[in-house]
C-alpha cells in the first residue's frame, strides 16, 4: 500500500482531549477502509502565520498513513466536513519517517543537522573565489561608463 503523511490544524478554541477524540476518529475511519495509522504526533497549539476563520491559532497534528487511495479520500471527505478542522494537507511518500519528526526534535539537534550538512557541501562561501568582485561578478559601474565615453 502507498505511504502517505498528513498534517491537519484544528480550531484553537477546542481543548487537546477533543484534538484527541477528533484523531481517533479519523485513525478509526482509516482503519475501515483497510488502512493502518503507523504514527500520530501532536504538535500543539502554535501560531498560525495569517488569519483563518477568525483563529490566529490552531492544533496541529501529524498522522502517518499506510493505507489505499480510496481510504485517504475517505479521511480528506471526512476533514472536509469537520467544522473543528481548519486546514489540512495530505501527500504521498515513498517511506514513512521513523522517530519524531523534525517539528519534535529539540531545537539542539536541529540546529547540529543543519551545521553539520552546510560544511560538508561543496561549493559553499569557502569555496567562492569571486568574493571582490562585486554582486555581478565584474568591474566598477562608473568606470566603464567613464571609458565608454572616452572611447567615443
Amino acid at each position: 500500500m502507498p505511504y502517505y503523511e498528513s498534517v491537519l490544524i484544528a480550531r484553537q478554541d477546542i481543548s487537546s482531549q477533543q484534538v484527541d477524540a477528533l484523531t481517533e476518529s479519523l485513525t478509526a475511519i482509516i482503519g475501515e477502509n483497510g488502512g493502518e495509522v503507523t504514527k500520530t504526533e501532536y504538535w500543539g497549539l502554535r501560531n498560525m502565520a495569517y488569519r483563518m476563520n477568525k483563529n490566529r491559532k490552531g492544533h496541529y497534528v501529524l498522522m502517518n498513513l499506510d493505507a489505499p487511495a480510496g481510504a485517504v479520500q475517505e479521511f480528506e471527505r471526512n476533514m472536509r466536513i469537520n467544522e473543528d478542522v481548519l486546514r489540512y494537507l495530505t501527500i504521498k511518500v515513498d517511506e514513512l519517517e521513523e522517530g519524531p519528526s523534525i517539528q519534535m526534535q529539540s531545537r539542539h539537534a536541529r540546529e547540529e543537522r543543519h551545521r553539520g550538512r552546510r560544511d560538508d557541501r561543496p561549493g559553499g562561501d569557502r569555496d567562492r573565489g569571486d568574493r571582490d568582485r562585486g554582486p555581478r561578478g565584474g568591474g566598477n559601474a562608473a568606470g566603464d561608463a567613464a571609458q565608454k565615453t572616452e572611447a567615443k
